[in-house]
């Protein structure tokens, strides 16, 4: 019921989840509720029009991947842990997994390997909704076999659900090994909760973000771009409700777990 309720619940604290709320609100208001029917028509523009600016995504963006900046140099460990999320699975018409938007996570640790920084991937992810179809590990082992790492140098957990459970079941298969230190790789804004999270399993962890959303081209178009180019900028677009709410998402799941002692 956790599960289930942590998938669901949070929903409606998204940006665009809370504005439906807000203009619910106003639509239930009566008449003699004038102000309470103002105020909640104002949040909910105010609400998108600030989710959906880009410098409001790529600020909030920041400051979750400026806590773990890229590797300056190549590290040394038994095994590179890379957690799902980066992946589209096999399902018609699609003929292969394929890569989505955070499947940088899979291109930086196949170059890792291909450096020799570890002889071992460990591929976590496994599905919630998920119905027909491989589990997550699985698809993400037939891209990195495509992409000429061999068979023998995949370990799979196929049974995680959500970033706790990766570190969870990727403990067990770990452990099994006798490895302790472990370079983690996944997107940059998600590496905090996932440190904290393998930390607490008693790993040492190397950081390896991947998936850098603001970059300092970006903060470039501000900096030093057109006042054409700033106005468009600061105008809402979809993609960037999208971005801010992925990043909401992620202090949610930061609370929530540390609550809970899992972080």
């Amino acid at each position: 019921m956790f599960f289930f309720l942590s998938k669901l619940l949070p929903l409606f604290v998204y940006p665009l989840g809370l504005a439906l709320v807000l203009l619910l609100v106003a639509y239930r208001a009566r008449y003699h509720q004038y102000e309470l029917m103002r105020l909640a028509l104002l949040t909910a523009i105010l609400l998108l029009f600030l989710a959906g600016n880009k410098w409001v995504s790529l600020g909030l963006a920041r400051s979750l991947e400026s806590q773990y900046p890229p590797l300056t140099t190549l590290p040394q460990a038994d095994v590179i842990v890379v957690l799902g999320g980066g992946t589209q699975p096999q399902s018609p018409p699609r003929t292969l997994t394929e890569l989505n938007e955070a499947g940088d996570r899979l291109i930086y640790a196949t170059w890792l390997y291909q450096q020799g920084v570890a002889d071992h991937l460990l591929l976590s992810g496994g599905g919630f909704d998920r119905v027909d179809v491989e589990m997550e590990a699985v698809g993400m082992a037939s891209l990195l076999t495509m992409f000429g790492i061999p068979e023998s140098a995949l370990w799979l957990d196929t049974e995680s659900r959500n970033t706790y459970e990766n570190a969870l079941y990727s403990a067990e298969i770990l452990e099994a090994e006798g490895i302790e230190e472990i370079i983690l790789v996944t997107s940059a804004f998600h590496m905090p909760r996932s440190v904290a999270i393998f930390e607490r399993q008693g790993f040492t962890v190397i950081p390896a973000p991947a998936d850098f959303r603001a970059t300092e081209s970006e903060w470039a178009q501000w900096r030093d771009g057109t006042w054409q180019i700033r106005l468009i900028s600061l105008l809402p677009q979809a993609s960037y409700l999208e971005d801010t709410t992925t990043i909401v998402k992620e202090y949610i799941g930061l609370v929530i777990y540390r609550l809970r002692g899992w972080a």
